[in-house]
């Protein structure tokens, strides 16, 4: 039977049957994925962080709202490649195994941070500066594409069938955890350093922390073999030899239902979780420090909510979860955003713990979801690049269009609307999607 007959076969087949895998084989699975995702999101993070302070050392001859604008055009641009990552991750973790593109990703992703740390400033060599950051940026964009999806498959593929959503919800888990460990340090730096101090060579240090970071994450993930499902499919010699083409061929309306699930966590997240700060100290007049302190404190939290979401979502099912954040963020957005703008630091703080809650019934459920969607012979690249397509699109472009709508309208509840756009779309494609959770995988 040829491979394009097999890949799309029902779920009710079940995934190729693979041997017993022990619990703590799992425990090094789980911290593997939770250090690797944590290093590449670090790493990614704290450029959103540092946005304002990027944009006075690259931009420094434009106003401070142009260059803001031109910072996150950069951080906007580098998301375009992520639907080409995708392809590439997804092809090479379909064929070649989910270990060897986890591992080569975040190596790639971690030497061009450091790169970014040794880029001279604009006052320095000029309209070179921008076109470095720019170029670097992309080869994080690109090396990034595939660890979201990478983590979630690997970690999906090696749970136990009714625990597959609390085991991929340490993916978002990592990740915040890496938003959070960015959001810290760039507020102690903050704190420590003066304005000077940091627009001279303070924002390079988290930066220089990639190197160490990881080589670390990558020596864990070499350590392990990779899924029992995809060494089953090895062992047959039943390995997709061209995964993107069949994912197109065969699973194309599943796609298109992915790229829309996808759509809520791609504003969501970076909005609430990178742009953040940025909105709060440029837009609502926050001290940085509070910000950075509001923001750290809803991230903390958020991490709680993720593994309560992960167990609700393997108990309730997926769509449940995913559907009941959409409505969440279509009838509270718009009221939370008016009270953080009106709002004590305190009142600030309970408004982002709330976003970030609603935002975990999505986060906490979507990668579980995505995996199950998609057939084992082509499970990474149906993630990868229905995940990155809707990043590339609406992610990355979601701290630029936040500040754009917000000049456009000159009103800080432009970003809010727009969360609810996002949380539209999501809901209509959910809502056409299949419940997954109570089904094996599909081979």
């Amino acid at each position: 039977m040829t491979h394009e007959a097999t890949a799309h076969s029902a779920p009710s087949s079940g995934a190729p049957a693979a041997s017993p895998v022990s619990a703590a084989t799992r425990r090094r699975v789980i911290s593997a994925s939770f250090i690797g995702n944590f290093v590449e999101w670090f790493d990614y993070a704290i450029y959103g962080y540092l946005a304002a302070t990027i944009a006075t050392v690259f931009f420094p001859d434009s106003d401070p709202q142009t260059a803001l604008l031109a910072t996150f055009a950069l951080f906007a641009i580098s998301f375009f490649v992520r639907p080409l990552g995708g392809f590439f991750w997804g092809h090479l973790g379909d064929k070649m195994g989910r270990r060897t593109a986890l591992s080569l990703s975040i190596l790639i992703m971690t030497g061009a941070t450091f790169c970014m740390a040794l880029i001279p400033g604009h006052t320095t060599i000029g309209i070179f500066a921008p076109i470095l950051l720019l170029i670097v940026r992309i080869v994080q964009g690109f090396s990034a594409a595939g660890e979201y999806a990478g983590a979630s498959a690997f970690l999906v593929e090696y749970a136990p069938a009714n625990r597959r959503g609390i085991y991929a919800a340490v993916v978002p888990a990592s990740t915040a955890a890496g938003l959070l460990f960015g959001s810290l340090f760039v507020a102690g730096l903050s704190a420590l350093l003066t304005s000077e101090q940091m627009d001279t060579w303070g924002w390079r240090i988290p930066f220089l922390l990639a190197a160490p970071m990881g080589l670390i994450g990558r020596y864990v993930r070499t350590k392990l073999e990779d899924t029992p499902v995809f060494q089953e499919l090895a062992q047959e010699d039943d390995v997709m030899q061209a995964p993107v083409r069949d994912m197109f061929r065969h699973h194309w309306a599943t796609l298109l239902r992915a790229c829309g699930a996808v759509l809520l966590n791609a504003v969501g997240f970076y909005m609430l979780l990178s742009y953040m700060p940025t909105y709060l100290s440029e837009e609502i007049g926050f001290g940085k420090t509070e910000s950075f302190l509001a923001t750290s404190l809803a991230l903390l939290s958020y991490i709680g909510f993720i593994f309560l979401t992960g167990l609700a979502s393997d108990r309730f099912g997926r769509k449940k979860l995913l559907i009941s954040a959409s409505v969440c963020f279509i009838l509270f957005t718009v009221p939370l955003f008016v009270v953080l703008d009106e709002g004590s630091f305190l009142v600030v703080l309970l408004v982002q713990v709330l976003l970030g809650a609603m935002l975990t019934l999505n986060d906490g459920t979507l990668p579980s979801f995505l995996a199950e969607q998609f057939p084992t012979r082509i499970r990474y690249s149906g993630f990868a690049v229905s995940f990155n397509l809707s990043n590339a699109v609406f992610g990355g472009t979601a701290p630029f269009m936040a500040t754009l709508l917000i000049s456009l309208f000159h009103s800080d509840l432009a970003p809010a609307w727009y969360l609810v756009a996002a949380a539209a779309v999501s809901l209509v494609a959910v809502a056409f999607s299949h419940e997954t959770g109570d089904k094996p995988l599909a081979s």
